[in-house]
Order: structure tokens, then C-alpha cells, then sequence
């Protein structure tokens, strides 16, 4: 099976592709933007992880990105790239104009790749979509997380459609949403609201990118029955 990973070489990215890169029936192909030097010490590591370089704010790397899914006849399209802040300022004291940029930085490359994907996995009756999104979506969202949880919560959304409107043809598609995670994302949080979020934790202990990858595994080996379900991973501190 052929995988194809979003924002593949630092983070939650990572763990993702150094956890499906270990089983060798999967065939990984993962896209990095600014961590060249970080992306081929991984590919290096593992002779079924190919790193492409895709800036999603280049039209012609994104075009052509779309292009290689059907020429790498990829089975799997996992969303996991974001690029901006989990935090900013309140929602009134938010520059209008900075919606419309995130959304056309996070949202809009989304929509384009999984519409290759999908015109792909139809042609050949199977394919798979995996969403990361957040945990931010459930309960109360976080102060000053109005464009993140925006954006996330249009692809909860379009998660389900994709769905919907597939699943006769074979494809599934599912998400995944992890709570709160160190790592490049989230660095230039306050070191005291890190603590603070921490001893809020049922585990007393943050969760890592290296516990999330399992979860994005079961759904590229699950069953196709498995469509539209999306997994909270936050130790139970909300149930929806």
C-alpha cells in the first residue's frame, strides 16, 4: 500500500512518517516545506520513505504534488500539515484579512489534493483519507484559537462528506483528533500555560506525537467499513 504524508518531517509529521516508514508493506511518500536537512536524515533511515519537498503556498509544487498522486498510484492520503499558530489574539482583535489567509494556507490545499486523491481512488474503486485534527474541537475551544479551530472544524466537516459521498465507491474517510502536544506548533507557548495544561492533564502528563501515530496506523489498516469516524485521543479529560 502507498501512503502519502502532508508535513511528514518534524512533529506529529514525524512520528507519523517514521512509524508507517517501520512497516515495510507500506510503500511512504511524505512532504516537507522549511526541514530539508531534518527530511533527509529520515528518508535516510528508511529505504520506503521517498521526502518531496512541497511548499503548499506554491502553486506549481502543489500542482504538481496533485499530479504525482495518480503517478505514484498512492492508496493513502494523510492531512496532517498546518502551517501558522495554535494561539493568537481574541476574535474581535483579529485582522479580518488573516481568515481568508489561513484558510487559503490550510484549508484550501487540503480541498485541492484530496480532490486529486478522490478522482483517483474512484478510478480504481479504493482509496483512504486521513484527517489530523484536534482535540480543540471538542467542549470549550481555547482562547485565542479562533482561526485554528476554524479551519479544523471545516475539515471535521469535510471529513464526514468525503465520506458520504464516497463510500459506495470503496473510500473511506476518517480523522483523528489529539489534544495538546509539544512540539514545533506549539514552542512558542508560555512555558507557564504549558505547566498549567499539564497538571490539568488526567495523566499529569502531556501527550506525544509518538502515542498518536498507532491511532493514524489502525485507520490506514482498518477495514473500509471504518468511514467517517473521527478518534478523540485526549486520556478521556472530555467525552463527546
Amino acid at each position: 500500500m502507498k501512503v502519502l504524508i502532508t508535513g511528514g518531517a518534524s512533529g506529529l509529521g514525524e512520528a507519523l512518517s517514521r512509524s508507517l516508514s517501520s512497516e515495510q508493506d507500506l510503500q511512504v511518500y511524505a512532504t516537507y516545506c522549511h526541514s530539508e536537512e531534518k527530511a533527509k536524515k529520515i528518508a535516510s533511515e528508511f529505504s520506503n520513505l521517498t521526502m518531496i519537498k512541497c511548499d503548499f503556498g506554491n502553486a506549481d509544487e502543489l500542482s504538481s504534488l496533485c499530479e504525482q498522486i495518480s503517478e505514484w498510484d498512492i492508496d493513502v492520503l494523510i492531512h496532517n500539515a498546518y502551517s501558522g499558530t495554535f494561539l493568537g489574539k481574541h476574535f474581535h482583535k483579529t485582522d479580518i484579512n488573516q481568515f481568508q489567509e489561513e484558510f487559503q494556507r490550510n484549508v484550501l490545499p487540503v480541498l485541492q489534493l484530496t480532490q486529486a486523491a478522490i478522482t483517483h481512488f474512484r478510478k480504481k474503486k479504493f482509496g483512504k483519507i486521513i484527517n489530523v485534527l484536534s482535540a480543540a474541537l471538542v467542549g470549550n475551544p481555547p482562547i485565542g484559537s479562533a482561526m485554528y479551530v476554524a479551519n479544523k472544524a471545516y475539515l471535521q466537516k469535510m471529513t464526514q462528506l468525503w465520506a458520504t459521498e464516497n463510500a459506495r465507491f470503496n473510500i473511506s474517510s476518517n480523522s483523528i483528533s489529539p489534544a495538546f502536544m509539544r512540539t514545533n506548533f506549539t514552542d512558542f507557548m508560555d512555558e507557564r500555560m504549558v505547566e498549567q495544561i499539564e497538571q490539568g492533564h488526567p495523566l499529569k502528563k502531556l501527550l506525544e506525537p509518538k502515542e498518536v501515530a498507532p491511532a493514524v496506523l489502525y485507520f490506514v489498516r482498518a477495514s473500509q467499513q471504518v468511514n467517517g469516524t473521527d478518534l478523540l485521543i485526549n486520556a478521556g479529560s472530555s467525552i463527546r
